[in-house]
């Protein structure tokens, strides 16, 4: 299947976002309600091309480097954060179909704007059949998989006489049996529930190691020539949720001041919350803190770009400041919403005012097991210190 259409700059694409929001943030209450992004919202995602910004050009996509991803990234934050999440978690899967054979991404990528799911966790089993295998398993935390088409999931193959073997396997949406347990504090509108498999028939065809899927050493004979694909998963989701961590860090900032006109400072003689010295600290501090989030979302982009596109092996100290500098984005982050939280008064504890939704979401993003601050500092200091990591996820 070979499907090339122009592809959008990153500043048309950005464009298309901006045309999204109105839709996006009407449906945010729906979202958070419901627990799942509504149709409208995953319509005007995909009519933007947020879905194709992975994909090969190929089959339609758009190839997009790490830059776009952030830029991109930071203007969906912005506007929601569980759209940024699910589209987040739509680019890291995405991108690893593009370690499969052709034939699978034939299959795959047949479906325009195609949403992929998915998950490293290695939660399933299977067992050899003829001609492929049977899966089972559980995986928790599928953000998106109620709009998913396929779902990427990581498994062990168990043979008799033989060493567990970690892979990678593609599976059909329409396998999958959806449990609805999403019952959360926040990025509600993620919809990350649990998915199940139970004795699905796979092809031999969509199951590769999961060093391919990861390393990366892509299957494909045409995507091995495409810079964008030469990176490792890990830091693949780290340029991928780096820019929205930077977003929701503005959203705050613009729920604030939105809100700051008609605001005083109740049991003072402050005529408004705009002349008060101590607003004036937290607004002065809480800039500083957008820069420097902005920074290390950009410096993710930046060696990452570099490496892809240059060809320069990976060192192990980059691998791990590429880490360090998403746990900091969030970490910078979490620290803007908390200034803005407290600074919002008592009435911010209200549904219908975004700053509590925008501190929900980014602590639930905070605590990702790839993303939690104190770790990634704790991976860097360590490397510095020259001792090996201790983690398998570089």
């Amino acid at each position: 299947m070979v499907t090339i259409t122009e592809t959008p700059t990153r500043e048309e694409i950005l464009r298309r976002v901006a045309k999204a929001e109105p839709v996006i943030r009407e449906n945010i209450a729906w979202s958070e309600e419901n627990r799942r992004l509504h149709e409208a919202t995953v319509e005007a995602m995909a009519e933007a091309g947020i879905f194709r910004m992975r994909v090969p050009k190929r089959y339609g996509g758009y190839e997009c480097d790490g830059a776009t991803l952030v830029e991109v990234g930071t203007a969906l934050g912005r506007i929601d954060g569980s759209a940024a999440w699910v589209a987040m978690v739509n680019w890291i899967p995405t991108y690893l179909v593009c370690m499969f054979p052709d034939e699978v991404q034939d299959e795959v990528f047949s479906t325009p704007d195609v949403r992929v799911c998915g998950t490293n966790a290695p939660k399933g089993t299977m067992v050899p059949v003829e001609g492929g295998y049977l899966l089972n398993g559980r995986w928790p935390f599928v953000s998106g998989a109620h709009h998913a088409h396929w779902m990427e999931a990581a498994a062990v193959i168990l043979r008799d006489g033989a060493e567990p073997e970690p892979v990678m396997t593609m599976v059909p949406m329409s396998d999958m049996e959806l449990v609805d347990d999403w019952h959360t504090t926040g990025l509600r509108g993620s919809g990350s529930i649990t998915t199940v498999a139970t004795d699905v028939f796979l092809p031999a065809e969509r199951v590769i190691p999961l060093g391919a899927a990861l390393g990366p050493d892509t299957l494909s004979a045409t995507n091995r020539n495409i810079p964008i694909y030469s990176t490792p998963a890990t830091l693949v989701a780290a340029v991928s949720g780096a820019g929205m961590l930077a977003g929701m860090a503005k959203a705050a900032w613009d729920s604030f001041f939105e809100r700051l006109p008609d605001r005083k400072i109740i049991y003072t003689d402050y005529p408004s919350q705009a002349e008060a010295p101590l607003t004036h600290l937290r607004v002065g501090s809480a800039a500083h803190k957008i820069d420097q989030a902005v920074f290390h979302a950009r410096r993710i982009a930046e060696v990452v770009d570099h490496k892809a596109f240059s060809g320069e092996a990976w060192t192990v100290e980059e691998r791990v400041r590429v880490r360090a500098d998403q746990g900091e984005a969030a970490r910078l982050a979490r620290e803007v919403a908390d200034i803005f939280q407290m600074a919002s008064g008592g009435t911010s504890v209200y549904n219908d005012v975004p700053i509590q939704r925008i501190v929900r979401d980014l602590t639930s993003a905070a605590l990702h097991g790839l993303v939690v601050p104190d770790v990634n500092t704790e991976l860097y200091g360590r490397v510095l210190c020259g001792l090996e990591p201790n983690t398998l996820y570089l």
